[in-house]
This record gives C-alpha cells, structure tokens and sequence, in this order.
C-alpha cells in the first residue's frame, strides 16, 4: 500500500508539472508567433525573469498574502466543523445559523471587504477575516452533509448499544463525514486565497493583492503577470496539500481505491 501510494504520489506530482509546462511552452510559443506588444501580453520567459530579479521581494509578499490564507483557512475549518455539529443536533441553530450562513453567503465578499477594513485596519486581521468568511460557507454545508450521509440501520444499532450522542458523534457520523469534510476543504482553500487577495485589493501594504494594484498603477503589465502566475502557484499548492491531506486520512474511501486501480489497469 505504501508503494502503492508513493507511485501515485509520483505519477500525479509528474502529471501535474507536464500540465504546467506544456502551457507555458504553448503561451511562450503562442507569443513569439503573434508579436503582441509586451505591455498587453509579455512572455513567459519574460515574467520569470522579472520574478528572478526581485525573488526574495516576491517571496515576502507572497508569504505574507499565504499567511493570511492559511489563518483564515484553518479558523474556517475549525469553526466550520463545530458550527455543523451544532446544525445537525440542534433545530434551533439550524433554523437560525444556517439561515443566517446562507444570507451572508448571498452577499458578495467584496462589498463586505470595505467594512472589515474599517472596522480591523490595514493589517492582518482584516485579511484573515475576509478570508475566513469566505471559506466558512462552504466548510459548513459539506460538513452537514456528511454528518448526515450515515446509514440509517448503523444509526439504529448505535442507539441499540447505548452508544449515545457523543460516540455516536465520534465513531460514526464524524468519519463518515471526513471525505465530505476534504471536498468542501479543497474548494474552501482556493476561496481563503481569493478572499485574502480581495483584502489586499482594497487596502494593503504588502501581499501579492499590494503587487498587482502598485504595478497596474505604474502600467508594469509583466509585474502583474509574475503575481498572478505566483498566485496561480499558490493556489495549486494549497489545493494539492489538502488531496494528500484527504489521502492519508481517508486511504479507506472508495475515491481513492477505484482511482489507484484505474492506474494500475
């Protein structure tokens, strides 16, 4: 099985890279063809080479947008699961908290954006929060859903052993619900991501959000194409990080076993 993993491991990490560098071959190629001028579509070989000129200024800003993400990510995570919980035992928060989630859902971030500018300032908190709302939602419907998703013949003979509420919780409904919960997480991260950009867009010093608007300003279009290249980088990391997350915590889900064999047919 640990081979097994770590062949697969390998044969998605080399899929993934040949994905990445056979569109940067078509975009470079795509350009030297076409000649546009640089300041509408620049090269890829330009952009790395704007990266390579200032990496540790692109790696500060990128570190600080990743920190920002990842607060929000896990406290999105964190709330997300325990505000489920609470959904599935209890109908009062279901009529309440659920529908009170839904409403903000419906409400575009970006125009909340402002407000926790106002009310947390400039600094980290206010992108945290951005991202953490914006992550929650989706945290919380998948959760549900898998909380729920149990067979109604193992509830029965949970509740015929005595096993209560809280094992029952712990040992049936919570395992159960992981798969669902790592769906909802690969989907939430990207939303973290987006969400600490959207902070940064409306006021920031520092972060890739920062280095897009400073270049847009100045009309440096290869800046703006590095951090969007680094986001889209980023993005991919963190949504990778979590399916290898999912498959060390969830080897037994059928997801995993029908794609291994598909690989080994």
């Amino acid at each position: 099985m640990f081979a097994l993993d770590q062949s697969s491991a390998a044969w998605r990490t080399l899929h993934v890279g040949l994905v990445v560098v056979g569109f940067f071959v078509t975009w470079q190629l795509a350009v030297m063809l076409a000649t546009p001028p640089e300041y509408l579509l620049p090269a890829p070989s330009a952009i790395f080479q704007e990266i390579m000129s200032a990496p540790l200024w692109f790696l500060e800003h990128a570190l600080r947008t990743v920190g920002a993400t990842m607060l929000g990510f896990v406290a999105a995570v964190a709330v997300g699961c325990l505000a489920a919980v609470g959904i599935v035992y209890s109908r009062f928060l279901e009529g309440t908290l659920y529908t009170l989630l839904v409403a903000m859902n419906s409400v575009p971030k970006v125009a909340l954006a402002p407000l926790f500018i106002i009310w947390m300032g400039t600094g980290l908190s206010s992108k945290v929060a951005i991202s953490f709302l914006i992550a929650l939602f989706v945290i919380v419907v998948d959760t549900v859903l898998g909380l729920r998703s149990v067979d109604p013949d193992a509830l029965d003979l949970f509740r015929s052993l005595r096993g209560g509420k809280l094992r029952t919780l712990l040992w049936l409904r919570a395992p159960n619900a992981l798969p669902h919960l790592f769906a909802g997480m690969k989907v939430a991260v990207s939303l973290a991501l987006v969400g600490a950009i959207a902070g940064e867009f409306v006021a920031s010093q520092a972060g890739l959000g920062y280095v897009i608007l400073s270049a847009q300003g100045a009309f440096q279009t290869t800046r703006v194409f590095a951090a969007v290249v680094l986001l889209g980088v980023l993005g991919t990391i963190l949504f990778f990080a979590v399916d290898l997350a999912e498959r060390i915590a969830c080897p037994w889900h059928v997801s995993h076993r029908t794609r291994d064999r598909g690989r080994e047919a």
